[in-house]
């Protein structure tokens, strides 16, 4: 090996160096497989409690016009979320820990404190937002205006993680903005970008990066 190539190979070490310090790269595809599989089990569930054709707008006419379905109605959209998204975050950092280990890397760094702090604040507010949703009972934006807040999330934390989580965020926002405009579909909606894009993008991100 000539003098250029080991100077290119100490280059490219420091460059990974860098890249480990200032970003937090154990994130698992897995977990995102994992997530979305959860989330389509959640929207399953809704569709077979609801019994009824959720995916057109008459649905949110008649819950609005039926105010004794809306108390336990709510109680199961916010259990059925909270099961999902309890179920998603403890499968996120169990497999997120187990590939740290491996690539003998911690866990809890400066790094992951920021991504979390950046990520929090918009889940946050969106949550808030959609208890606000509820007690003025628009339901109809409830599914849309988690898709975005979560997208601005996606998108907010990805200076701290993987880039491609990014691109993710963009597809979730374009989806919440449809689903505003047509608010008959927004479990559908839901379940194609909690669901269907977690698991594309989770198998993409294990075949790029752990396999």
């Amino acid at each position: 090996m000539n003098q250029e190539d080991q100077h290119l190979d100490t280059l490219y070490e420091i460059r990974n160096m860098m890249e480990k310090s200032s970003r937090f790269i154990s994130l698992s595809g897995l977990s995102g497989v994992f997530a979305g599989v959860y989330a389509l089990i959640g929207a399953a569930l809704a569709f077979f409690y609801l019994k009824l054709d959720f995916f057109q707008p008459a649905y949110y006419d008649y819950l609005n016009n039926n105010q004794q379905v809306i108390r336990s109605t709510g109680i199961f959209f916010i259990a059925n979320a909270l099961a999902v998204l309890t179920l998603a975050l403890a499968t996120c950092l169990y497999l997120s820990t187990r590939k740290a280990k491996k690539q003998g890397l911690p866990i809890w760094t400066p790094t992951s404190r920021r991504l979390l702090m950046s990520v929090a604040i918009p889940l946050a507010t969106g949550g808030i937002f959609c208890l606000a949703l509820i007690y003025h009972q628009g339901f109809g934006l409830i599914a849309p205006t988690t898709l975005l807040f979560y997208g601005l999330a996606l998108i907010n934390g990805s200076k701290y993680t993987l880039h491609d989580v990014h691109y993710l965020g963009i597809c979730e926002i374009v989806l919440g903005l449809i689903g505003s405009f047509f608010t008959g579909y927004g479990l559908l909606l839901w379940a194609i970008g909690f669901g269907v894009l977690h698991i594309v993008y989770g198998t993409l991100m294990y075949y790029k990066y752990e396999r």
